[in-house]
């Protein structure tokens, strides 16, 4: 059964053009509640531990130092079948790929400056989530 909450990241490359509130207005318009945001930036170590996956990949190393380039907005979001929806409004990771009106084709640069972050999974997106917030930070 899908689950009703998704994590996101709007990643440095959209902070630092100055995307995010016209991202943050995307999410809303296609009828996400937000239960918790932050503005926050990585540390190395937070990058490092929070993309421990990739790893073992050739672009670890630039996927860190990228992360922690500018700051990034963290933040739970709400709605039924969350992460396919927010998957399908983020759109494709290389925006050259993405369909017309998500948010990678209006507002990524490339496949590594993609603008934001969707978990892959619902069990995906309660670990992400539960790095970046307490439960005293997210809403009922």
């Amino acid at each position: 059964m899908a689950g009703n909450r998704t994590f996101t990241m709007i990643k440095p490359d959209a902070t630092g053009a100055g995307h995010t509130g016209k991202i943050i207005d995307k999410i809303i318009d296609a009828g996400f509640s937000i239960k918790a945001m932050k503005w926050a930036q990585l540390s190395k170590a937070q990058a490092q531990e929070f993309y421990v996956v990739h790893s073992e990949r050739p672009f670890y190393g630039e996927l860190v130092e990228y992360m922690t380039s500018a700051p990034i907005v963290a933040a739970i979001l709400e709605k039924d079948n969350a992460v396919e929806d927010f998957r399908t409004l983020i759109g494709a990771t290389n925006p050259a790929e993405a369909a017309e009106g998500t948010i990678r084709k209006m507002f990524a640069t490339s496949i590594a400056a993609n603008a934001v972050h969707g978990s892959d999974s619902d069990d995906n997106a309660k670990i992400e989530g539960e790095f970046h917030f307490a439960s005293t930070e997210v809403t009922a």
